[in-house]
C-alpha cells in the first residue's frame, strides 16, 4: 500500500496530529517493532502482555517508520506524523477494508476445517497463470494477519486470495466483512475446534459466517458431501447476500463437480471431473482428499475464465506450503510422507488412506501423534484413528504423545501387539525408527502442529538408517 498520511487517516477513520505532514507518502504497514520499515506505517497493537505503543518513540527516532497510529487512550502522541484513532486494531482492519475497495481488486476467501491452505495454494497456482495474484502467506489468516496480508498487496494486483482461520464464532464474520469476497470457498467441516464450539453444527455455522461478507451476486463454493452446510445455509439466522450463487464439489455424484476417475502415479494424482468431460488433469499431490481440494480450486478458476491449458500449466507448477503430505526422498532411499503441519480426525484418515494406496515394494508405516482441540471426546477420536489405521493394511503404527497412546490402543484391537509402538519420548521414538526402517519403506508422519513431528522427519532425512 502506498498512500499519504492524510489519505491513511481518512481510510482508517483517524485524526491527524496537528503537526503531521498530511502529504508525506507512506509505503507498507507493519505491527512488529522488531521489523521496522523506514517508509512504513507502524501500527502499535496492545495486548494482555504487550503494548506496541511503548516502542513508537524509539522506532520514529531511529527512522524505522514514516508514520504511526496512536490510540487516544494512551495520552498525547510522542512525536509528529501520528494518526490518532480510538482503537489501533480496528483502525488496521478499517484501513485494509478501505484499501481493498479503492484498488477494486477481486477477492477470493477460503475457509474450512481442513485443506484451506492447500486449496489456497492450488487456487493461487491456477489464477497465477492468467492474473497478477496475491495470497495469504504462512498463518496470516486471523484478525491481524488478514489485514496485514491485504496491506502488503501490490496496487496492481488483479485477485487477492485470502485464507480465513478461526477458533470461535464471529471471527470468520469479521474477516469476511473486511474482505467482502467475490468468491468464497468452504473446503469442509471437520472436528477441529470442537473444544471451543462443542459440535460440528456450530463449526458449520462458524464457517458459513463467510457468506455474510460475500458481495451481492457473489459465488459460494462449498463441499457438497457435508450435509451440515446446506442445512445451516437454510437456517434463517444465516446471513447471505442478495443473489448469492452456489456451487458444490465433492466425491458424491450429486455435486456440481465430482471426480469421475482418480488414479495415482506414485507421486501425484491423475483425475477427470464431471465438469471437465474427457479432459484429464495431473495434480502433483497424493490423496483423494487433495483431488477434492483441487475441485474447489478448479471451480474458482472457471469462475474467472481461466482456460484448460492454463489450468494444466498451473497444476504443473504448483508449490505447496510445507509439511502437507510432502513427499520427502531421503538419501538412503527411504520415502517419508511429511504431513506434520496439522491434524484432525478427517485429515488423519485422509493421510492414512493416502499411505495405504501408495504403490511401494516396501512396508507402509505410520507415525501418528496427538490431534489437539477436540474437546471432551478426544480419547474416542484417537482410538478411532487407531482402528482406522489397522483397517488399512499398514505394517506398523508408531505413536507419540499422551493422546497418541489412545491411537495405539485402538490399533491394538486388531493389529498384532508387536506392530504397534507407543512413545512419550520423541527421541526414543526416533531412535527406534532409525533401527527399524528399511530403505524401501514408506513412512507417514502426521500430528497436530504443537507436537512438532517435523523433528522426526528431519532426523530421518538427515541421518542414515541403522540396519
Amino acid at each position: 500500500m502506498k498512500r499519504t498520511i492524510g489519505q491513511i487517516a481518512s481510510m482508517c477513520g483517524g485524526t491527524l496530529h496537528a503537526e503531521a505532514d498530511a502529504e508525506r507518502m507512506v509505503e507498507g504497514v507493519f505491527t512488529d517493532s522488531r521489523r521496522p520499515q523506514s517508509l512504513g506505517l507502524f501500527v502499535p497493537l496492545a495486548g494482555e502482555r504487550f503494548d506496541g505503543h511503548h516502542y513508537v518513540q524509539q522506532i520514529i527516532s531511529d527512522g524505522g517508520a514514516t508514520a504511526y497510529l496512536w490510540q487516544k487512550d494512551h495520552g498525547a502522541p510522542p512525536t509528529v506524523n501520528a494518526i490518532e484513532v480510538e482503537d489501533t486494531l480496528e483502525a488496521l482492519q478499517h484501513l485494509a477494508a478501505a484499501y481493498l475497495r479503492e484498488t477494486g481488486v477481486s477477492v477470493v476467501g477460503i475457509t474450512g476445517s481442513n485443506g484451506k491452505t492447500t486449496t489456497k495454494d492450488i487456487v493461487n497456482a491456477l489464477l497465477g497463470t492468467t492474473f497478477k495474484v496475491h495470497k495469504t502467506e504462512g498463518n496470516y489468516n486471523n484478525h491481524i494477519g488478514l489485514p496485514l496480508t491485504v496491506l502488503s498487496m501490490p496496487q496492481d494486483t488483479d485477485i487477492v486470495i485470502l485464507e480465513m482461520g478461526m477458533s470461535g464464532r464471529g471471527e470468520i464474520r469479521l474477516l469476511a466483512n473486511i474482505a467482502q469476497p467475490d468468491v468464497a470457498v468452504i473446503t469442509n467441516i471437520g472436528e477441529s475446534h470442537l473444544l471451543q464450539l462443542g459440535s460440528r453444527t456450530e463449526i458449520a455455522r462458524a464457517k458459513l459466517e463467510i457468506a455474510s461478507g460475500i458481495k451481492p451476486g457473489g459465488l459460494l463454493i462449498y463441499n457438497g458431501d457435508e450435509p451440515l452446510l446446506p442445512q445451516v445455509l437454510a437456517e434463517p439466522e444465516t446471513v447471505k447476500p442478495e443473489g448469492l450463487k452456489l456451487f458444490t464439489f465433492g466425491l458424491a455424484t450429486d455435486n456440481d463437480d465430482y471426480p469421475t476417475e482418480i488414479t495415482s502415479d506414485g507421486e501425484g494424482s491423475l483425475f477427470i471431473t464431471a465438469q471437465s468431460g474427457q479432459e484429464a488433469f495431473r495434480l502433483p499431490l497424493l490423496g483423494q482428499h487433495n483431488v477434492v481440494n483441487a475441485l474447489a480450486a478448479l471451480a474458482v478458476a472457471r469462475h474467472f475464465n481461466v482456460d484448460v491449458d492454463h489450468i494444466r500449466k498451473g497444476l504443473s507448477s504448483l508449490k505447496l506450503t510445507g509439511m502437507r503430505i510432502e513427499v520427502v526422498k531421503c538419501a538412503d532411499g527411504l520415502t517419508v510422507l511429511n504431513d506434520a503441519y496439522n491434524a484432525s480426525p478427517a485429515s488423519m484418515k485422509a493421510a492414512i488412506q493416502t499411505l495405504s494406496a501408495y504403490k511401494t515394494a516396501g512396508r507402509k508405516i505410520a507415525v501418528l501423534g496427538d490431534m489437539l482441540e477436540l474437546g471432551t471426546e478426544e480419547k474416542q477420536f484417537h482410538e478411532e484413528i487407531g482402528r482406522f489405521a489397522a483397517e488399512h493394511n499398514l505394517e506398523t503404527v508408531f505413536t507419540y504423545g499422551e493422546l497418541g497412546a489412545s491411537i495405539a490402543q485402538g490399533a491394538r484391537e486388531t493389529m498384532p501387539t508387536g506392530n504397534v509402538h507407543a512413545y512419550a519420548d520423541k527421541q526414543k521414538l526416533t531412535q527406534h525408527l532409525q533401527t527399524y526402517l528399511h530403505a524401501d519403506d514408506i513412512v507417514l508422519v502426521k500430528a497436530s502442529r504443537g507436537m512438532r513431528l517435523e523433528e522426526i522427519v528431519d532426523a530421518l532425512k538427515n541421518g542414515p538408517l541403522q540396519n
